[in-house]
């Protein structure tokens, strides 16, 4: 391992574990050898990969509301949509599913593939976030950035696998997270093929079509990787099935949570907000459970790099 090398992250035993694993698994002649094809490492993204707080996709979609207004005088009086304009976010908080995915599919919707992509690109690497003033995507953990380089390195296939929005993902992943559209997997809305004067599109329609969450991320990687990952990271309760997953393959693996334990640097939560069973699962099974505040030099990319 070179000195640039997961230079963020402390030389403490949580490095120790990621550097044993994987030169346990790449190395020739390790009784633990997995062959290039099948070095598969997935990721969730928010709160793994990048700052949840807010979650980037519902910010893109608030804007949305927002820019979309005057075509829709009727949200002024009609919720979900008012309580987004008048900045009532402790009713915005208060929504559940139903209303949160209303306010996706009337933003998200009725364009087609390269439309959304453009807006989603427009946004993402302009929008700043309302607390710290950075670029979200300078918000992206730096020590993460890092080992998704080394596993790389190593002929890792590296995949995100997020309960966010397909399509908006695979707008930015590449640039951001040096991840392909085509390892990006998440939630899903329906797509119909249409042909108009220009030629062949694909058109987002407002209907929901699969949720990449909880167990459903488990059956995701089957359906669209097909094979059981090596290594697998997280951070919260929805990403424990997957990780699950991972653990029962044969042979050495990895699985990670991101414990957001930074009140100074970042913030610091864990029970009562989407991390209770795993993070038990993963003490009681000697999974990884990484310390922001212990072990990580850095934390977000804007910290080291311009």
């Amino acid at each position: 391992m070179t000195k640039k090398e997961l230079s963020s992250w402390r030389k403490n035993q949580t490095k120790l574990r990621i550097r044993e694993f994987v030169a346990a698994v790449t190395e020739k002649g390790s009784p633990f050898y997995v062959t290039p094809d099948d070095r598969i490492a997935v990721f969730d993204n928010d709160g793994t990969l990048w700052s949840e707080r807010p979650v980037v996709q519902g910010a893109f979609t608030f804007d949305r509301i927002r820019a979309l207004a005057p075509e829709h005088p009727e949200w002024a009086t009609t919720q979900p949509y008012q309580a987004v304009l008048e900045n009532d976010m402790e009713t915005v908080a208060a929504f559940g599913h139903k209303e949160l995915g209303e306010m996706i599919m009337a933003t998200h919707a009725g364009l087609t593939t390269e439309e959304f992509a453009a807006i989603v690109r427009d946004w993402v690497f302009s929008a700043r976030h309302p607390a710290t003033g950075e670029l979200y995507i300078d918000m992206v953990y730096q020590p993460m950035l890092e080992l998704l380089r080394f596993l790389r390195k190593k002929k890792f296939v590296t995949y995100i696998v997020s309960g966010g929005e397909i399509e908006f993902m695979r707008a930015f992943a590449e640039e951001v997270y040096g991840i392909p559209p085509q390892q990006v997997i998440g939630s899903s809305i329906e797509t119909v093929f249409e042909l108009c004067d220009e030629g062949p599109v694909l058109v987002r329609l407002p209907v929901l079509d699969f949720v990449d969450d909880g167990p459903g991320k488990a059956v995701a990687v089957n359906r669209y990787i097909g094979r059981r990952p090596l290594l697998a990271f997280g951070n919260s309760d929805g990403d424990q099935q997957m990780l699950e997953w991972t653990a029962a393959g044969d042979g050495l693996r990895f699985m990670g949570l991101v414990h957001h334990t930074d009140a100074e640097r970042e913030w610091a939560y864990d029970e009562g907000e989407r991390l209770e069973t795993a993070l038990v699962e993963a003490r009681e099974r000697n999974w990884v459970v990484v310390d922001m505040k212990n072990d990580w030099k850095v934390v977000h990319k804007c910290a080291t790099e311009a």
